[in-house]
Formats: structure tokens, C-alpha cells, sequence
């Protein structure tokens, strides 16, 4: 019988083979100062696109306030307990209530993370005769609330609506077999690494074909899409077809916590069944009331949006205009496409960070499928046009050394040692 550890010292997976050489500046790095467009790395400052502050909020003062005196008066131990035991409260049941007629749902459910949360839902309403159909792009607390269904699923190709017709005829004539179950549809409004949103209103209208429910992780698209900030099904027109509307608080509200939203009846259902919060302590009341701060500012100033999405699509344009490839976004989410080794892309955003101090993340596998390299970006409305400016002059100056192969290296520094 061979040691359990065994293997985890002979393979440290994917993103941890790299570790010794990664670890505190392509990984794990640290970025210290207040939360805004411009903070420090390694006693450097930069103009930082990896914050998913969406809406600014994280600093904004009105929640810093009510973050300080929520936390004064009730400490983060309140309240005790799972909620289902002792860790109810007024506060939580009127965030529910909010949250829920913000995304004209009948009912939501607090969750303490959107990551557990959403894995967890996903084992609370399907059973092992159910059929699970979902988006080969989906995030990755989807694909590992898959993993614990103990049933079918059939995954169709990223948001081509050819491959989800071919796939829910599969779905449907197992269901027809086995004569029990149903089918779950899994997708996003709003995928994270690309930025494109789901096709959800094509996929509701294929209801008039197929019997299903649909599930939509609207992490991204949650207070920075649609008209009043609702999300992707607002903003498509559509809203009344999800089944099942999840999103985080760590993206627009920049906080924690997630919610997930639909009718009463199937949301007291998840209430009683959901294990991750049956078992879990309840959200402390400072993050609670934080959350319901963060909400009315969603509602009451509408600028914030307007001002997110005049830098992305500023951003964007100026990417363009200057021959990178940004995909088929349609959201904020700003992904560069980069060609060439790992090497040479890495060598360039270790030159855009140390000579231009711009700070935007590197994308590889497993996070996107192999043999891709991406960028990503991401605009909030903490940035300037003076950080766009010089972001789009770092990233033209930085293309043209890439396309004359300065960045063609054999090996990139240990950055973990340099640190």
C-alpha cells in the first residue's frame, strides 16, 4: 500500500508545477494600499485591472461607514449558529426579500459563498435520475457541483445553441427511458474568462421544444447589466424564463456572500435541503448589513454603471484600435488573446508589470482550455481615463516588442526567489 501523499509530491498539478518559480508574483502575489484602480505591488504602484470591484464600491464611503458602525455595534460573531438552528435574523430575511424583488423573483436564498453555494444547490435539486445539460465553459463551482451528481449530464459546446439542441434530445430520451427525472439546464450570464454573455433567451425559448428548468450563474452580470443593474436576463429580456437566478457579492457589491433567487416554493425547498448552509455558521450580521448597503447604492445610483461601462468600453476601443484581439465580448469582462509560447507572453506581462507598472493577470490552462493564452482585464468605475491612457500606451508599446520577438526567452526568471 503506498502513502497517500505519495502522489501529491510527484504531481503538484497543472498551475502547481510552477510554484518554486511563480509563487508571489504570478500566484498568490500581493497587492497592499486602500482597494482602487492604483495599488502597490512589490513596494511598486500600478494601475491594477484584476479587481473585480465592478461598481468601485469597495471604498466607496457610504459603505466604509456602514462596514465601521455595523461591525462597532454587532461584532462578527452575531449571530451563533447555522441559520436553521440560531443564526436567524431580521436582517437576513429582509436582505432575502430585497435581493429577491431587485431580480423580480419571488423568493432568494443567503448563501454564505458563491462557490459552495452554488455547488451545493446544484446536489440539493437534482437527484440521481436527473439529467444535468450545461455550457462546456461554465465555472469551474459549477463543474465541481457536477461532480458531486450522481446522475447523467450531457455538456454542450460554449453557447452554440446547435450542440445544446443535439445534446437535449439526449437528455430527453434518457429521461423518456428511465420513465423518472427531469433536466437541469446549467449556463452563465456572463462568461467570466471570455466576456461574452449566455444565449439565455435562446435557450428559453427552446422551452416550447424541451422540458426543463433552467439554472443561470450570474456572477458578472449581477449590478452591471440591464436596465436597473438586474443582470443578464434583464438585460436580454428575459428574466421571467430563468428558473434559478445565482450570483455572487464578491464581483458588483464587493463584498461576500451569494444569493440565489426563483419561486417560493422551490426556494424553500433549497432552504431546507441546501447541506453548505444547513451545516455552515450563518453570515455574520456586519456583512449582512454591508450587503444591504450595497444594494441601495445598486438601485439609487445608477452612475456607477454608467461610469463602468464608459471605461470598458473606452478599454476596449483603444485595444482595438491598436490590433488586439479582445474576442466576442459584449460585457465588461476585457480579455486580450495573446499568440505565441507561454514564455513570451509571461515575459511580457512581467515587462508591462516591472516597466510600466500596469498589473493585469495572465490566464493559462486549466483555467481556459489548453493551448490558450489570455489577458484578462478588467474595467471597474474606480478607473480614470488617465489609467486607461497609459494602460493602451503600455500595451502598444509592449505589442510592438512582442511582434519584433524581444520577448522570445528560454526561461522566465524565478520571480518567487526575486521577491
Amino acid at each position: 500500500m503506498a502513502d497517500i501523499f505519495e502522489k501529491l509530491l510527484r504531481s503538484y498539478g497543472p498551475i502547481g508545477q510552477h510554484r518554486e518559480r511563480a509563487h508571489g508574483y504570478f500566484a498568490f502575489p500581493k497587492l497592499e494600499g486602500e482597494i482602487s484602480s492604483r495599488m502597490k505591488f512589490r513596494g511598486k504602484e500600478m494601475v491594477v485591472w484584476s479587481l473585480n470591484n465592478y461598481l468601485g464600491l469597495a471604498n466607496h464611503p457610504e459603505i466604509r461607514k456602514t462596514d465601521a458602525e455595523a461591525a462597532q455595534k454587532f461584532g462578527l460573531a452575531l449571530p451563533m449558529g447555522a441559520r436553521m438552528m440560531s443564526g436567524n435574523s431580521n436582517y437576513h430575511e429582509q436582505l432575502e426579500k430585497e435581493l429577491a424583488e431587485f431580480v423580480s423573483k419571488e423568493d432568494s436564498i443567503l448563501m454564505n459563498f458563491g462557490y459552495q453555494g452554488i455547488m451545493s444547490a446544484i446536489d440539493a435539486v437534482c437527484g440521481r435520475h436527473d439529467v444535468i445539460v450545461y455550457d462546456a465553459e461554465s465555472h469551474a463551482c459549477i463543474i465541481d457541483g457536477l461532480r458531486l451528481h450522481p446522475g447523467h449530464r450531457y455538456v454542450f459546446k460554449h453557447n452554440d445553441l446547435e450542440d445544446f439542441d443535439k445534446q437535449m434530445e439526449r437528455a430527453t430520451a434518457l429521461i423518456e427511458k428511465q420513465k423518472t427525472g427531469g433536466i437541469l439546464v446549467i449556463t452563465e450570464g456572463v462568461f467570466g474568462m471570455a466576456g461574452d454573455q449566455g444565449k439565455l433567451k435562446e435557450i428559453i425559448a427552446l422551452k416550447e421544444k424541451y422540458e426543463f428548468r433552467l439554472l443561470v450563474d450570474d456572477a458578472h452580470g449581477f449590478g452591471t447589466l440591464g436596465k436597473t443593474g438586474a443582470g443578464a436576463g434583464e438585460e436580454q429580456d428575459c428574466q421571467d424564463g430563468i428558473d434559478l437566478y445565482f450570483s455572487t457579492f464578491a464581483k458588483s457589491m464587493a463584498s461576500i456572500g451569494a444569493f440565489m433567487a426563483g419561486d417560493k416554493a422551490i426556494i424553500d425547498f433549497i432552504r431546507y435541503n441546501i447541506r453548505s448552509q444547513i451545516f455552515a455558521k450563518s453570515l455574520p450580521m456586519p456583512i449582512v448589513i454591508g450587503n444591504l448597503k450595497r444594494l441601495e447604492l445598486l438601485r439609487t445610483q445608477p452612475e456607477l454603471k454608467e461610469k463602468l461601462w464608459y471605461n470598458a468600453l473606452k478599454l476596449q476601443k483603444g485595444l482595438k484600435e491598436r490590433g488586439f484581439d479582445i474576442g466576442n465580448t459584449n460585457t465588461m469582462v476585457t480579455p486580450v488573446y495573446m499568440t505565441g509560447g507561454v514564455e513570451e507572453a509571461t515575459a511580457m506581462v512581467m515587462d508591462l508589470r516591472e516597466n510600466y507598472h500596469i498589473f493585469c493577470s495572465i490566464v493559462v490552462y486549466p483555467v481556459i482550455p489548453k493551448g490558450h493564452i489570455i489577458y484578462r482585464l478588467i474595467p471597474t468605475a474606480a478607473h480614470t481615463d488617465a489609467d486607461i491612457e497609459e494602460t493602451l500606451k503600455a500595451f502598444s508599446e509592449t505589442k510592438a516588442k512582442l511582434d519584433a520577438g524581444t520577448y522570445k526567452v528560454e526561461s522566465i526568471p524565478d520571480m518567487a526567489e526575486a521577491s
